[in-house]
């Protein structure tokens, strides 16, 4: 699964570490997901839409 994390990330001038403070989890998860090593958790991936304000599938593509 792809993702645009980093581009959100940078459109807020916001690290790795703020975003994973943010969401409550630890800057090495971000950074996975990031890469996509990882895929999140429903929830996870809803907290980061309302963060950025945008649509699941705005951030997240199969």
């Amino acid at each position: 699964m792809r993702n645009k994390i980093k581009v959100y990330r940078s459109i807020q001038s916001m690290s790795q570490s703020d975003l994973a403070q943010k969401l409550k989890v630890s800057r090495q998860t971000i950074n996975a997901i990031e890469n996509g090593k990882y895929s999140p958790s429903l929830e996870l991936a809803l907290q980061m839409t309302q963060l950025f304000n945008c649509k699941v599938e705005d951030l997240f593509e199969l």
